[in-house]
């Protein structure tokens, strides 16, 4: 056997497949080296999508029902089950069995216009698509019907009667189970239609913009969910961590469902500690006799939560100078919309009012030519005014691309969530210690604050 040959064979031994599942059910096949770094599979992967701003995604395996996310600098064979690393044999499969992992969002931001890469703002809305289907809000069912009109304007384009008519959408695809039952497909499909013709005019980027804005108003979409346990000696976990986009909550466990105990927004998390299988919160303002205990479980898991903690907390702290500059654009453009409206309405008026006066006068030629006019005006002004949507041909809602310059949010994303994966572990008032620590933290413990 030639060297050349021998080499060829090694490298192919050290091939292995994987199977990356996107958010929007889709899924890619890939072959990397069993050697390989997550970072490089995260970079295939986006190159792959043509993913511009990849900075709010990550990559995921499921561990005991919870998206544990990689570290991009860690070895990929370090999250995969044994069996995927051993050497498989020749033949039809071989690169053995594909390991299973998730392209996900990782880190969430509470308005759309903040992800200036069409692309990434496309796969982020799909993620809060299946958010949405597990949503557990009883009392706001009325968010999940505009939702659904939401998604079939980005999904199918303006409402057309000829074509869309009778069971033209599945419900179980944009409703949760639980809505679909209480309500009955019948009562849905009967319903939705007109709340869809409701969103005419709408582009697909707007669609999915008016999405993402409502759809992280439901307390359980914008959330990653993790065990908690009371103390060491407690074998199933009976508390629940919540990470949302504006700080932490505890939940008591009570078969399947959640009890809301303490709600933290950053603000008023004064530090997280996480010290072996231990982790603290100490809230701002109070002694630290008053700190709130609780296990992970192992330091495996303390050190994924304390990352995840840490950059989600650095993201929503960086971004808060950003997100006041959109809503106060946003004001503004609500503002525009009104006071075109007002304008428009007012004209129809005084429109109509001539035209009185023109037929009073007996003028025809003066009625022809006042109607002329208010048919052109409701043309260009009011025909959508029975929705509630301006559909001006010069009018837009603001896009993503405007006014505060998509570049400036990438930059600032980018300096906030650049070490997502791999950066410092600590920002202030987070830190780890403990002599069960995982070596690699050992670097940063300059930076923890006491």
């Amino acid at each position: 056997m030639s060297k050349f040959n021998f080499q060829n064979n090694k490298v192919m031994q050290d091939r292995r497949s994987v199977c990356v599942f996107l958010p929007n059910d889709e899924a890619l096949n890939i072959i990397v080296n069993v050697r390989a770094l997550c970072q490089e599979l995260f970079i295939q992967v986006c190159d792959l999508l043509r993913l511009k701003d990849c900075h709010l995604f990550g990559l995921s395996v499921i561990q005991n029902n919870e998206h544990v996310y990689m570290e991009l600098m860690q070895k990929l064979y370090k999250y995969c089950p044994k069996e995927w690393k051993k050497e498989v044999s020749k033949g039809i499969d071989q690169f053995g069995p594909p390991m299973i992992i998730h392209f996900r969002v990782q880190y969430y931001v509470e308005n759309g216009r903040l992800i200036g890469d069409k692309t990434a703002r496309y796969y982020y809305y799909w993620h809060l698509r299946k958010q949405v289907l597990q949503s557990q809000c009883m009392l706001r069912e009325e968010a999940y019907f505009l939702l659904a009109a939401y998604a079939l304007q980005a999904d199918l384009g303006n409402y057309k009667r000829h074509k869309h008519y009778g069971k033209y959408f599945e419900p179980e695809a944009y409703f949760p189970p639980w809505v679909v039952t209480k309500r009955g497909k019948e009562y849905i499909l009967k319903h939705i239609p007109n709340m869809h013709k409701d969103q005419y005019a709408l582009t697909a980027t707007e669609a999915h913009l008016k999405y993402v804005k409502e759809a992280v108003q439901l307390e359980d979409v914008a959330v990653h969910y993790y065990r908690l346990y009371k103390d060491k000696r407690e074998i199933d976990a009976s508390l629940m961590l919540g990470l949302t986009l504006q700080g932490l909550q505890i939940f008591q466990v009570v078969g399947e469902s959640k009890q809301l105990l303490y709600d933290f927004p950053w603000t008023n998390v004064g530090k997280l500690v996480f010290v072996g299988k231990k982790f603290e919160i100490l809230p701002d303002g109070l002694p630290s006799a008053r700190k709130l205990i609780y296990y992970t479980g192992c330091p495996t898991r303390s050190r994924h939560l304390l990352q995840l903690l840490s950059n989600s907390h650095r993201l929503y702290m960086n971004l808060q100078p950003v997100l006041r500059q959109v809503r106060k654009l946003e004001e503004n453009e609500e503002k525009k919309q009104y006071r075109e409206s007002y304008i428009s309405d007012t004209m129809e008026m005084d429109i109509e009012h001539l035209d009185k006066r023109s037929r009073a006068s007996g003028s025809s030629a003066g009625s022809m030519k006042h109607k002329r006019l208010s048919r052109h005006s409701t043309a260009s002004h009011g025909s959508s005014h029975t929705s509630g949507i301006e559909a001006d041909a010069k009018h837009r809602d603001l896009g993503p691309e405007d006014s505060f310059s998509a570049h400036i949010l990438h930059r600032k994303l980018k300096s906030c969530s650049s070490t997502t994966s791999h950066g410092s572990s600590h920002t202030s008032g987070v830190e780890s210690g403990g002599k069960d620590r995982m070596e690699d933290d050992s670097q940063d413990d300059g930076n923890a604050t006491a």
